[in-house]
């Protein structure tokens, strides 16, 4: 009889074993980025009441080994990482992981692995968790350079405040329309003005006028001058940066050559590279080239590729892990890259609290690397991944848990009256 009671005692440890993990469960419903945890069990070892015994033709038939078994205990836990519901937050730190992998995070020496994707930024602009784990990735060697994912990963940091650099202007492309020009002899030729605001190597703004002045006495020709007012000039003077001739198929309308113009020259007060800026135009035929048709004048300056230095505005996670930092001068730049690990069985690392995973013999090696590559799963910025945790199920695996503990203390509280009924005898 005393076997019943060892039984029925393994199957109330059981049980409440199963009610803490359901209790767990139901607890962290809210938590971002848990993952439900499950209890298996297996029986333990059974006694052999009586072996088994071979046939015997003629005599006797074979007859099954009897067992009587000794209880439960719990085998294993295991870990549900199914994907859970991802929310907007549009917060730029808050990150969820779509599929799977974990955040890589380092701590007093520590590594962990996570997918609480609730991040935020510490004092020194470091990306962090919200225990203070800096999370790992890669960063480029110098502002605004190549990001090699290849190499060792170390924390992210967002440098709050930061000035991107300028660009000094290299090209100025132009666009639009100039009026057919019939080439009559005349004191005065008709002339246009496209304008724009170039920069300097070190973001300093040069303002840039374009006047095209119709050539007296030729048809389809067209003078180009460009000039830049020159610094501290008291009578309104200009420099000039460069000249030339357009001239266009007067049957087409299309420009016969479209050579970039040159611009040297620019005042000493600007600090602009030797090799100067170029005046283009896009090629005759293509969406944008300066034409010569009928009508008013549309010329203007369709882009220049130079931009002044600006401060760190905003930043964004991409799906692919960049951290993409836009400034106040409307420029984007890579920040980072936001490393991720996966392994070969995820049931396999150990849970150490704070939403924390750490690996462990049978969790094989974290494999690092990109989010979107290798298996590992991509991120979703601005969003995080709710817990997985499914109420319904856990009031259902509550009620069995506490179907088999009580069903479990009937068994005790029968075989103590069995046992009182013998000692009465």
């Amino acid at each position: 009889m005393t076997r019943s009671l060892s039984a029925a005692i393994s199957g109330i440890d059981a049980a409440q074993t199963m009610l803490d993990n359901v209790g767990n469960n139901i607890a962290n419903v809210n938590t971002v980025g848990y993952q439900d945890t499950s209890v298996q069990f297996a029986d333990l070892l059974n006694q052999q009441v009586a072996p088994a015994g071979a046939p015997q033709t003629g005599v006797t038939g074979g007859v099954n080994p009897i067992f009587v078994g000794s209880g439960v205990r719990v085998s294993s836990t295991s870990t549900n990482f199914t994907e859970g519901t991802n929310v907007q937050t549009g917060s730029p730190t808050d990150v969820a992981i779509q599929g799977t992998g974990f955040l890589v995070a380092q701590q007093n020496g520590q590594t962990y692995y996570t997918r609480a994707g609730n991040l935020k930024l510490d004092a020194n602009g470091q990306l962090v968790t919200q225990t203070g784990a800096l999370i790992q990735g890669w960063s480029p060697t110098t502002a605004g350079g190549t990001i090699l994912t290849t190499g060792p990963t170390g924390p992210l940091s967002i440098p709050q405040g930061q000035a991107a650099n300028p660009a000094a202007t290299a090209n100025i492309t132009l666009g639009g329309n100039l009026p057919a020009w019939n080439g009559a002899t005349v004191t005065t030729q008709p002339s246009y003005t496209a304008t724009t605001t170039a920069y300097d190597s070190l973001g300093n703004q040069i303002p840039i006028t374009v006047t095209f002045t119709a050539t007296s006495g030729t048809a389809d020709s067209y003078g180009v001058k460009v000039t830049t007012p020159t610094p501290g000039s008291t009578t309104g003077g200009t420099t000039s940066l460069g000249s030339g001739t357009i001239t266009f198929v007067p049957t087409t309308g299309q420009m016969t050559s479209t050579t970039p113009i040159p611009l040297t020259g620019f005042p000493t007060s600007y600090s602009v590279p030797t090799a100067g800026m170029n005046l283009d135009f896009p090629a005759a035929g293509t969406t944008g080239a300066v034409t010569q048709f009928s009508g008013s004048s549309t010329i203007a300056v369709a882009s220049q590729d130079g931009y002044p230095s600006g401060t760190l505005q905003n930043f964004s996670i991409g799906s692919d892990g960049t951290v993409t930092g836009t400034y106040a001068n409307g420029k984007t730049q890579s920040l980072g890259v936001i490393a991720m690990a996966n392994f070969a069985n995820e049931n396999g690392l150990t849970k150490v609290g704070n939403l924390n995973y750490q690996s462990t013999l049978n969790s094989g090696t974290a494999q690092l690397g990109t989010p979107g590559t290798g298996g590992r799963g991509q991120l979703l910025g601005g969003s995080l991944e709710n817990s997985n945790v499914s109420l319904g199920t856990e009031l259902s695996n509550l009620i069995v848990a506490q179907t088999a503990y009580q069903a479990d203390t009937k068994v005790v509280s029968t075989t103590s009256m069995v046992l009182q009924s013998l000692v009465q005898m």
